[in-house]
């Protein structure tokens, strides 16, 4: 199933030398990272600068420990998709741990969870309702790069910090009803077989979800020091 947010790639299609060298090379090389890949979720992102901007994100994700997970996010889940972000995602823990400065860029997950609208295609719902159980505790850190609600068709201008729902009201509705129609998913029935999950043990931190306010990553230039200003290391 694909993202309503698919364009035509730009270039030329893929040549059939270029299709046998990727068959050669992914029958020597490993792929560890990717492999670690066991998670696939499905949410919507909003821009932390403006929550009229909202994309549909696909994340597939790997534990790295049981405090830490990294995903990365599609526009899709098709064969086609384009990677356009990341996410990590963290306990309550360790996000309890991070600076006070820090803590904004992050993001809570459960209303994401509760409310049904983040949601793992394919997986009958009590062996997801059991991996999210834990995903409602966490936090998360997303960047985006390519900004395809606006149709671009590369990856243009500086990452965008993304921000998720919490509260009701805050998904577009079309958006919603799409996902739904697509997945044959119910968000609103879902909700209610979730009610019984609980979050944050000291609830969701103020200055998480950019603290109230919304926040817009800035790019400043800055004086480039000479390479001869470079400390070197001979060995």
């Amino acid at each position: 199933m694909a993202a309503t947010t698919q364009v035509d790639m730009p270039g030329k299609p893929t040549e059939t030398v270029t299709a046998v060298l990727d068959t050669a090379t992914a029958a020597i090389q490993n792929f560890h990272p990717i492999n670690k890949i066991h998670q696939h979720l499905c949410a919507f992102h909003f821009y932390g600068d403006d929550m009229t901007r909202q994309v549909e994100a696909h994340h597939f994700c790997s534990h790295q420990s049981e405090d830490l997970r990294q995903c990365l996010i599609y526009d899709g889940d098709g064969p086609d998709a384009r990677l356009i972000g990341v996410e990590y995602l963290v306990s309550e823990e360790l996000f309890l741990a991070l600076p006070e400065a820090e803590k904004p860029l992050w993001h809570s997950h459960e209303y994401e969870v509760r409310s049904g609208v983040l949601f793992m295609p394919r997986v009958p719902g009590p062996i997801e309702r059991r991996a999210l159980e834990q995903v409602c505790r966490t936090y998360g850190k997303t960047f985006h790069f390519w900004q395809v609600d606006r149709g671009d068709r590369l990856p243009l201008g500086p990452p965008q910090l993304m921000m998720a729902l919490t509260r009701d009201g805050q998904l577009r509705e079309d958006l919603a009803k799409d996902v739904e129609s697509r997945y044959g998913v119910s968000f609103e029935k879902e909700r209610e077989k979730r009610e019984y999950m609980e979050g944050q043990a000291k609830g969701i931190h103020p200055l998480a979800n950019g603290a109230g306010k919304g926040l817009r990553l800035v790019l400043t230039e800055v004086d480039l020091p000479p390479v001869s200003s470079v400390p070197r290391a001979f060995v």
